[in-house]
């Protein structure tokens, strides 16, 4: 006699073909597939974005912190190559922060570093709000570059490395570096009319440190200024936060940031003085001609008497 086959004997026998499981009928398939649609039924977006952002604002935070940065820039030290003024929408650049893991700064690089001792030591730092919520919004605007940051962060561009000597200026109003004139297109003006940049001594710069100016020559505080001037007021290559490479905001500034080596076709100075100097022979000719003059004529009656009386 045959035993009746139980309806779960499929399930407890996993040896059992699919064709020789029982078929269910089609009310039941679709019983079924009704409720595994309901159990793999997707999150609404609304809930999914919250996660997003915090998943954006995380990896923000790290692609910043090892690889790049946004800054923004709040002077106009370094016009027209990077705009900027207190009040107004500076530029937004983009900081390589790998580079100078590889490799050195070089002549032309416009870098962001921290402000040494020297820089900083007499700087009034600004003041913090008492709000937390405004201060948790201004941290993080800062870490996504859309807020100065805290800190005493700056950007110049590299014009002498470690061991150089660096002073101003030529007869053409340019900065030399080990005797060489540097070619500077870079170099802005305020006023056209008065294209002359301060000068100063020679000075030697430490090893291990950087020379920095800024491209709007007359309106920048840097290595010339920081620190007394001199070695001191040189930057240490451990400073260095990155390398400027793009503008990224706003829109109508997109575009790379020029690293125009000025030492690459920099010519040696032509022996020369500066022009008040130079114009000594001039004015001692002139000072010495009318007592010549004098004198010569004095001479000339003299010999004229003479011969009138051999006469």
């Amino acid at each position: 006699m045959v035993e009746p086959v139980p309806q779960n004997a499929a399930e407890d026998d996993p040896d059992r073909s699919d064709e020789d499981q029982p078929r269910l009928s089609r009310s039941e398939e679709r019983r079924g597939s009704h409720r595994r649609g309901k159990s793999s039924k997707k999150r609404s977006f609304w809930k999914e974005l919250p996660i997003l952002i915090v998943i954006a604002l995380v990896l923000t935070i790290l692609i910043q912190a090892f690889l790049a940065k946004v800054y923004m820039i709040p002077s106009g030290s370094m016009e027209a190559t990077l705009h900027g003024c207190p009040g107004c929408t500076g530029d937004r650049i983009l900081v390589d922060r790998v580079t100078y893991d590889f490799t050195d700064p070089s002549p032309g690089d416009v870098i962001v570093f921290k402000g040494p001792p020297a820089w900083t030591e007499n700087e009034i730092m600004p003041q913090e709000s008492g709000n937390i919520v405004v201060r948790a919004l201004r941290g993080l605007g800062s870490l996504v570059g859309f807020a100065p940051p805290d800190e005493r962060d700056f950007v110049k561009r590299v014009i002498a490395t470690g061991g150089q000597t660096v002073q101003c200026c030529d007869p053409q109003n340019r900065v030399i570096v080990d005797g060489k004139a540097l070619d500077e297109p870079y170099v802005h003006w305020e006023n056209p009319d008065h294209a002359v940049q301060e000068s100063f001594a020679p000075v030697k710069v430490p090893q291990g440190a950087l020379w920095v100016m800024g491209d709007n020559r007359n309106n920048s505080a840097d290595s010339r200024y920081q620190g007394g001037g001199g070695p001191n007021g040189a930057v240490p290559v451990g400073d260095v936060i990155g390398k400027a490479r793009i503008i990224v905001l706003p829109p109508s500034r997109w575009g790379g940031i020029t690293d125009h080596n000025p030492q690459a076709s920099a010519q040696p100075v032509a022996l020369g003085a500066p022009a008040w100097q130079e114009g000594l022979p001039l004015g001692v000719g002139i000072a010495g001609a009318v007592p010549t003059l004098f004198l010569g004529r004095r001479v000339k009656a003299g010999i004229r008497k003479a011969a009138g009386r051999r006469r």
